[in-house]
């Protein structure tokens, strides 16, 4: 993984703040990303947590982000098309865009950000859920990173 993702508000392993969960404000953290792979016609990201009881919870699908964007602000709007050509699939929660942690009380999850560098925009529509997402990925990948954060209740 050749592409560090990176985030003003929480280092790899450090606890994910609480305005980025279902306890606040629930939006999007700021993310920003340090390589441009040669080839790169779009970025896509995908959160999920694998500790969640009924198996891997998606919390995040975005695409279709331009090569040019190299940093997503807080708060990425809850809508499937997004005014800058970006696309928000289908979370786990039922509604395109971006759902935040929301653990049962006592655990501590981890949830993983990923990002993919892709040699192609991805021709899905909007409101795509994880498993069209990853199957969209297929050979498009042409690097990727990911950040790690954790929330507990």
């Amino acid at each position: 993984m050749g592409i560090n993702l990176m985030s003003d508000v929480f280092e790899e392993g450090d606890i994910i703040p609480t305005m980025h969960t279902c306890d606040d404000k629930n939006i999007s953290p700021p993310l920003r990303w340090d390589s441009l792979p040669e080839r790169t016609m779009s970025f896509a990201i995908l959160c999920e947590d694998p500790d969640a009881p009924r198996g891997t919870w998606t919390h995040w699908i975005i695409f279709n982000i331009l090569p040019s964007v190299m940093e997503l602000s807080a708060g990425i709007k809850n809508e499937e098309k997004l005014s800058n050509g970006m696309t928000q699939g289908i979370n786990d929660f039922g509604y395109a865009g971006y759902g935040g942690p929301c653990p049962p009380e006592g655990e501590k999850h981890r949830y993983f950000f990923r990002i993919y560098a892709l040699d192609t925009t991805l021709n899905l529509s909007p409101g795509a859920n994880r498993k069209e997402f990853l199957r969209a990925l297929n050979e498009n990948v042409l690097d990727e990173g990911q950040l790690m954060g954790i929330y507990g209740r």
